[in-house]
């Protein structure tokens, strides 16, 4: 672990160890950062295990205003057009820097970079590294990158509390590492802490992905939005594996099909069919299994067979389960994959609080709307680390206020991520969620986790209509078109029993 710098006029704190903290911090450059990760560089984040690739007009038929429109076709009416459209625009460029650093991506005979079909995608522009390795690659190579950055040091700790200074912006954070609580002061502070998947039982997440930078930003008073819409990848590898792997969708954008133990098709008679968009996907799967049907992805035969060489992860993934992808369809089911919602961020992914920014899926940017589009997610990190990067305008901190730190219980996560996958799940209603909304409450105050949870679980018994990746039963039809925001009435208030005064 490099030595934390004693200079906090400039410091930028980036907490996370994805594609967007690592972007974020390489994008800083020549100012100093601080990367704060819970795990070793390049373990414990979502980008490692993110199969599919990066979406960007690269091809010849296509077209940065292309895959705007498909982005804003999948977002159900809340992506925002300007958004999409710019962050479309950097999507080459991106590519371009991703090469310069090392990312070594798939390519063509004639050298071009081989494009792959994604569902809800009018053309190939899923540029991919090893196939269905596409995170790993990216990972490795952004890490290799940061590594030798003489301008980032990398802390190993656990951010567990915001720095205020006397004007109210927020000014550092409070890590913990082993048992010890100490202070780390800076100009400005970069959440780009993930997600929220492992908050349900059935999940392609790491266990880590709880929310933790939503907790933080929440209860320093930032405003949040749309914290109802997760998205529930559909095919998950149903194997009894905890979280769950992923069969990655580029399967079915080469052919495979969703069929029950008949051989009949899940997705006969649903516009899109296998290839609709994922939210409707997995409703599809969902309702089939609630009819007592078992789901499989059939790649059987030469796709099957070439499935060691065209998507090795997946491969894998199966051989570890006992399946032969040639021979045998691949159990799946929908799992809690994706977050939509998150802090509300700027175009410059500033927050509600001064000091305070948010990059990849803890941010709602207005890319994603409703339903994020396959393989978006990794092109946003990239796209907001820059935006960040060009526009990081924190004045130096006042004085920090002193203080306790509140030091949060870890909470009943098993029972919480129950009460999510069958109250707050793929189809909602105002029974299951009322009763989310009751268990969570009263551990909210002193658990970070169901904090998180009673944000998802309110944003849902409030929204009284289906779209995109929020399905209610009791309200299956679209209202007018709107985003929810909301931000804790007393973002101060503390647990005083579990106040805990701060190492030196």
């Amino acid at each position: 672990m490099n030595a934390i710098s004693p200079n906090n006029a400039d410091r930028v704190i980036v907490v996370g160890g994805g594609v967007a903290g690592l972007s974020v911090a390489l994008r800083l450059a020549p100012r100093p950062v601080t990367l704060v990760t819970a795990s070793a560089l390049g373990l414990g984040t979502a980008t490692g295990w993110a199969q599919g690739g990066i979406a960007a007009a690269v091809g010849a038929d296509d077209a940065a205003s292309l895959h705007a429109a498909d982005t804003e076709a999948a977002g159900a009416g809340l992506t925002e057009p300007d958004v999409a459209l710019r962050v479309a625009q950097e999507g080459p460029g991106l590519i371009d820097w991703l090469v310069r650093i090392g990312v070594p991506f798939d390519r063509a005979e004639d050298g071009a970079l081989a494009l792959g079909l994604e569902a809800a995608h009018g053309r190939r522009r899923i540029v991919r590294s090893g196939g269905d390795a596409t995170g790993a690659r990216v990972l490795e190579g952004l890490v290799r990158a940061v590594l030798k950055a003489p301008s980032v040091e990398v802390v190993t700790a656990r951010a567990c509390d915001l720095l205020r200074d006397t004007n109210g912006a927020v000014a550092g954070i409070v890590a913990e590492r082993d048992g010890a609580l100490f202070r780390i002061p800076a100009r400005a502070v970069v959440l780009a802490t993930g997600g929220v998947g492992a908050l349900y039982a059935a999940t392609t997440n790491p266990p880590g992905a709880v929310g933790r930078g939503l907790a933080l930003a929440a209860r320093a008073g930032a405003v949040m939005r749309d914290m109802e819409f997760v998205q529930f990848h559909p095919t998950a590898i149903a194997a009894g594996a905890d979280p769950m792997p992923l069969a990655t969708e580029a399967l079915r954008g080469e052919g495979a099909r969703l069929i029950d133990e008949t051989g009949a098709a899940v997705m006969a008679g649903i516009a899109g069919g296998d290839l609709a968009p994922r939210d409707v996907v997995a409703r599809g799967i969902f309702q089939a299994l609630q009819r007592g049907r078992t789901v499989y992805l059939d790649a059987r035969g030469a796709l099957g067979a070439a499935m060691p060489s065209r998507f090795p992860t997946v491969a894998g993934l199966c051989a570890a389960a006992g399946i032969d992808p040639a021979v045998q369809p691949i159990p799946v089911r929908p799992a809690a994959h994706y977050h939509m919602g998150g802090v509300k961020v700027d175009a410059h992914g500033a927050t509600s609080v001064p000091g305070l920014y948010a990059c990849g899926e803890v941010s709602s940017t207005g890319l994603h709307g409703a339903n994020r589009l396959a393989s978006n997610s990794l092109l946003e990190g990239l796209a907001y680390a820059h935006f960040i990067a060009d526009g990081l305008d924190a004045p130096p901190p006042a004085a920090i206020v002193p203080g306790a730190v509140t030091v949060r219980a870890a909470g009943d996560l098993p029972m919480l991520r129950t009460l999510m996958e069958s109250k707050v799940g793929v189809v909602r209603d105002a029974a299951g969620l009322a009763e989310a909304v009751a268990t969570l409450e009263p551990k909210a105050e002193t658990c970070d986790a169901a904090l998180v949870a009673l944000l998802i679980a309110r944003g849902a018994l409030a929204r009284q209509e289906s779209r995109g990746g929020h399905w209610r039963s009791d309200f299956p039809h679209l209202a007018p078109a709107a985003h929810t925001e909301t931000a804790l009435a007393d973002p101060t208030a503390t647990n005083p029993s579990a106040e805990e005064a701060l190492t030196p």
